[in-house]
């Protein structure tokens, strides 16, 4: 069996959203910080991303988190997170899924009821609270980064759908908020290629003529993602429909979403602290969520948010490049 490259990886799924927990074959990235590390893999090891995310290897919804070694002494582990729509600062499902791969594999030290593994990702500290028993991972709380609203109810001209209001907030990435009912669009799956080109079509608005700007995190400066809600929607159980560049469905509730979600509602008063939250996804999957605390990130009023979600191990992969294989860096269909 020839091969030219070997990377060795966990594959877990976060209410059926995949993450592919690479565990070994590409080494330390270059970087003092996690968000250093991500900014270049991005610039210098892009490939390594198409070869594991798309086909043939893997496929249009893909996700990633590449394990490194920390940058900072509070955490355990360093994360990249990868996925076919590029390099994130953050993902609350992929955390889900490398915690509960971490201690499935017994690469951190288990502890019963709770483990907790500190993880080092380019957008801040984020601790795991993993749920034990027998061994198994039952569940994950995840300690997010700070969140916070950019916009609320700002209105932008989408060509095909004329004036549509949104709001913006930052949860680990930004998320634009948009009233499935103000779009004209059911929460049907079988409307799903309508409301996704419908969400591809805010986001190069958004990127075109207002796009956002982390005031503390380097080269966050996008919108990739539309939270389209559902109708009947509040402040104790929101459904939602994922749309994600460059063209597919979030299967998990999304723990960064779920996040951002909670910094709106809480800007509107109508989220208080400590009070449950339960984020809906489009195929029916739950993460319950929690504001903590409040504090500020750069001048924005911000708070502490807790996702909780579960995680299952589904596969081990050692993923393999023949010298001959005509597609070395996978492609996109």
């Amino acid at each position: 069996m020839r091969s030219s490259r070997v990377i060795q990886a966990v594959d877990t799924h976060t209410e059926g959203m995949p993450t592919r927990v690479v565990t070994g074959g590409i080494g330390t990235i270059p970087g003092e910080t996690a968000n250093e590390r991500r900014l270049h893999f991005i610039e210098h090891l892009d490939h390594l991303r198409h070869f594991l995310m798309d086909e043939p290897r893997g496929h249009g919804a893909m996700s990633g988190a590449i394990l490194q070694p920390p940058t900072r002494p509070d955490a355990d582990w360093g994360v990249v997170y990868i996925e076919v729509s590029g390099c994130l600062p953050m993902c609350g499902h992929g955390t889900i899924g490398v915690a509960t791969a971490l201690v499935e594999a017994g690469m951190v030290t288990v502890t019963e009821p709770v483990t907790t593994i500190r993880l080092d990702t380019p957008a801040g500290l984020v601790i795991a609270n993993v749920a034990v028993s027998d061994g198994h991972a039952d569940s994950v709380t995840i300690e997010n980064v700070p969140s916070f609203t950019e916009r609320l109810d700002a209105t932008i001209d989408v060509p095909g759908h004329g004036s549509i209001s949104y709001s913006l907030a930052f949860g680990g990435n930004y998320y634009a908020m948009v009233n499935l009912d103000d779009v004209g669009l059911p929460f049907d799956r079988a409307c799903k290629d309508d409301i996704l080109g419908c969400g591809l079509a805010i986001m190069d608005a958004i990127n075109s003529l207002d796009p956002p700007k982390h005031p503390e995190i380097a080269g966050v400066d996008h919108c990739h993602h539309v939270e389209f809600i559902a109708s009947g929607s509040d402040a104790r159980h929101s459904r939602h429909a994922m749309a994600i560049h460059p063209g597919w469905f979030d299967r998990s509730p999304c723990g960064t979403g779920t996040s951002a979600r909670m910094a709106e509602l809480w800007s509107r008063g109508e989220l208080a602290l400590n009070t449950d939250f339960v984020n809906e996804s489009f195929i029916g999957g739950h993460f319950v969520g929690r504001l903590i605390g409040e504090t500020t990130v750069g001048d924005r009023a911000a708070v502490l948010p807790t996702i909780t979600g579960r995680a299952w191990v589904s596969g081990l992969g050692q993923y393999l490049l023949d010298p001959s294989d005509p597609f070395p860096a996978g492609f996109i269909f």
